[in-house]
């Protein structure tokens, strides 16, 4: 497992943006509201900042990669499949610009 996660973290370097924020999704990451997330997402636009999200595969991601990530975030206490951590970061991710741009989507 140790080789096929380092194997993934390399692939991973090589597709990131040069100076990038890396921020790794991880069950044990911090826990943001989608305000808390919006807020996050304002403050990153505002320092032109690009992002990259990293999601680990079945074996979670690599010591290197969490400790190059900027921050840690979770999606859930749940443990969830990468194809659907992909889904659920794309909605928390539009659910927070449409609050940034005051679209009525989130209601709380």
């Amino acid at each position: 497992a140790e080789a096929l996660l380092a194997a993934e973290a390399g692939r991973l370097r090589e597709a990131l943006p040069p100076r990038c924020r890396l921020v790794a999704l991880d069950e044990r990451g911090a826990d943001l509201t989608t305000r808390a997330l919006a807020e996050r997402l304002r403050q990153w636009m505002a320092g032109g900042e690009d992002v990259a999200f990293a999601i680990g595969g079945p074996d979670g991601l690599a010591p290197q990669i969490k400790a190059a990530a900027a921050e840690t975030l979770r999606l859930s206490s749940l443990t969830l499949p990468h194809a659907l951590a992909r889904v659920v970061l794309a909605e928390a991710l539009y659910r927070a610009c449409s609050l940034l741009k005051n679209h009525p989507y989130h209601r709380e």
